[in-house]
């Protein structure tokens, strides 16, 4: 077995692959850039070193580097984490030339599978079903608008080398094509160094289901089962679970067995993913495409790792050190339902702008002691896969995930109830976080029933997310929770020392404004009544508490902040801001005056901290409403940013290769 591992990854993967390491007695190395020198990773390791400078291409990008600092550390294997640079074969070549273990698949397997184009040839060679589509390669714009109207929209364009949703575009028209070609270019070039686009046609109402394979050296491969990572945004996975609410057990031996043929025909071994795309609305168990191959562990393991009980890490390793598995096929257990949520530093009430900023608060939901399910467990579980602390900073260098919820319960309603109950209590201050989202995904009714398709949160939020709808039961519970803690907050007023006059009695009766309503709350020593009616609620509040446990009908976890002349309350997905007035005085605020808003239209701000890639207008241009003015680049996205009306252009504010802040203004409109 190996001595000294150095993982070529940051944030919370490589974190995940020393915690196995240092069970199974590795030693372990990191490497690290500028802006990583003090990241939990860096800590958690026996050594560490540095990479270079900030950007990914001048760091964890660089092969050379990274091999070097294995060199000098002595390290005798490398495991590339998601594989920031893993994916390319030269450097799987280049570890074994300097005689250090790469922990994953072979440098041809890498190669076969790494290339898009190529790996579906190789698919459709070895049985396994591909979606229609062009796979040479396109040479212009005006060659990708003639190819999609023959494979007829809507279509898919792809970046050869993608991966991770980057380098997509989804194209309903000719004008869909020609204003995204180029982008995935770019997007393909600057995240992978391969600027090949293929355009394939994209399945209406698909699911996303993907089959995780393992294999050893010694020839034998098998599936662990599927994930279902239906739940996406902009093509990016955010929501995974384990097993797949649509999938039947045939559908599961079927493609199962096609992913263990492809990876046979390309001589595979190591941890990997075959992903397919799933025609909703076909039962049958045959309406199911190759994707691509992931060479590499995927975000989403921990959901297969938490059903099956196995540590798909140690698994690499061991296979690495050439082990053979242990385990066949007929041996995989199913155990139990698993979910994942990826909690982003993005902001979902304004557009899902990609935030950054320090992490000013960063307190995760306890989790259970035991990491994966194996056994007959019977009571939910939660894990955190994290790579932040609190006090550290969510950079614009990378990508925007801070952690991964995993719940595991014997039922898929378990696990959801699980990760409801675990985003209640998870505290994250600083950037933007989508917490409220995730949890309104979970509470959905269409999320609960499993009916699911990759269109689903376009679908369901097409006016953008505000929050997941409170009904009658839960905005009382607020008000009770709101008036409960001024009362409590009002009575240590009255406490402190050195006051004129006689101590008062905080107030008993309030009016709490919650969602446009106003509730009557009466707080006494014999309980809480709202509008009249008794609550049977128990419930405890001291005075700078960030959050309240609420007994009653059911358990509620809400996070409370002080706000303007009441209290914010976090739960269920929202946000509600309750203002809280002493009964005798709340008839006077009908009398305040309400501030308006400026006008800010006719300016073009920037939404998110980043790169200003392109200008499309000068001062003087006229616009109309929706076209496109700039693309900004931020965690490694691009984003078109649009006219919201019709004008001319009075001036310019920025150049095309500018770094921008967060409401920077790019221009303004006459």
């Amino acid at each position: 077995m190996f001595k000294k591992i150095l993982v070529a990854n940051r944030g919370e993967i490589a974190c995940r692959v020393m915690r196995t390491a240092k069970a199974m007695g590795i030693k372990t190395v990191a490497v690290y850039s500028d802006a990583d020198v003090r990241s939990p990773h860096v800590l958690m390791a026996d050594e560490s070193v540095r990479l270079g400078p900030a950007p990914a291409a001048e760091s964890y990008l660089k092969a050379e580097l990274i091999l070097l600092a294995a060199k000098e550390t002595g390290a005798d294997c490398i495991h590339p984490g998601y594989g920031f640079l893993s994916e390319r074969e030269s450097f799987a070549r280049a570890c074994a030339e300097a005689g250090i273990a790469f922990v994953g698949p072979p440098p041809a397997a890498i190669a076969a599978m790494g290339d898009k184009i190529e790996s579906k040839k190789l698919a459709k060679a070895a049985g396994v079903n591909v979606v229609p589509g062009y796979l040479g390669e396109i040479a212009d714009t005006d060659e990708a608008v003639r190819i999609a109207g023959d494979i007829g929209y809507p279509v898919m364009m792809k970046a050869s080398a993608g991966g991770g949703g980057k380098g997509m575009r989804l194209a309903y028209s000719e004008q869909d094509v020609r204003e995204g070609f180029e982008a995935t270019k770019r997007e393909g070039l600057a995240s992978f160094g391969d600027d090949r686009v293929f355009i394939e046609k994209f399945i209406e109402s698909p699911r996303h289901i993907e089959i995780q394979l393992i294999g050893d050296q010694h020839g034998n491969i098998v599936y662990l089962n599927e994930r279902e990572c239906s739940i996406q945004r902009r093509h990016q996975k955010v929501v995974e679970e384990a097993p797949s609410p649509f999938v039947t057990p045939k559908m599961r031996k079927a493609m199962g067995e096609q992913a263990v043929a492809l990876a046979r025909a390309v001589g595979y071994y190591s941890a990997g993913t075959v992903e397919l795309i799933v025609s909703g609305a076909d039962t049958s168990g045959e309406g199911f495409y190759f994707l691509e191959m992931n060479t590499r562990l995927q975000v989403e393991h921990p959901v297969t790792e938490e059903i099956t009980g196995l540590d798909l890490v140690e698994l690499m390793i061991r296979v690495a050190a050439g082990e053979p598995l242990g385990f066949a096929q007929d041996e995989v257990k199913l155990t139990g339902w698993s979910i994942e949520n990826r909690v982003y530093a993005e902001d979902p009430y304004r557009g899902f702008l990609p935030s950054i900023g320090r992490l000013v608060r960063y307190n995760p939901p306890e989790t259970s002691p035991l990491p994966h399910a194996g056994g007959e467990a019977e009571e939910p579980r939660v894990r955190v896969d994290d790579g932040v602390r609190e006090g550290g900073e969510v950079s614009m260098f990378y990508d925007p995930m801070i952690a991964k919820l995993i719940t595991w319960a014997p039922t898929r309603d378990g696990a959801i109830a699980a990760q409801i109950a675990a985003l209640d209590a998870f505290e994250l201050e600083g950037p933007g976080n989508n917490i409220d989202f995730l949890s309104a995904i979970m509470q959905h009714p269409r999320f609960q029933s499993g009916a699911l398709t990759t269109g689903f949160i376009a679908e369901e939020y097409p006016d953008g997310f505000h929050g997941a709808p409170a009904d009658a039961v839960l905005l009382t519970t607020l008000a009770a929770v709101a008036a409960f803690a001024a009362t409590a907050e009002a009575d240590r007023a009255r406490r402190i020392d050195g006051q004129l006059g006689r101590r008062l009695r905080p107030p008993a009766d309030w009016v709490v404004t919650i969602g446009g309503t106003d509730h009557r709350v009466t707080v006494s020593t014999d309980g809480i009544s709202v509008d009249g009616v008794e609550l049977d609620l128990s419930l405890e509040y001291t005075p700078g508490d960030r959050m309240v446990m609420v007994e009653g009908d059911e358990h509620l976890t809400i996070r409370i902040a002080k706000a303007r002349a009441g209290f914010r309350l976090t739960t269920r997905g929202a946000s509600h801001v309750a203002r809280v007035l002493p009964a005798r005085v709340a008839p006077y605020a009908a009398h305040l005056i309400e501030k308006v808003a400026p006008d800010l239209s006719k300016f073009l701000i920037c939404p998110m901290p980043g790169l200003l890639v392109r200008l499309d207008v000068a001062a003087g241009d006229r616009v109309e409403a929706g076209q496109a003015l700039a693309v900004v680049e931020a965690m490694k996205m691009e984003n078109i940013l649009r006219a919201e009306k019709t004008g001319v252009v009075k001036s310019v504010s920025a150049a095309a290769g500018d770094s921008l802040a967060v409401d920077q203004v790019i221009l303004e409109l006459e």
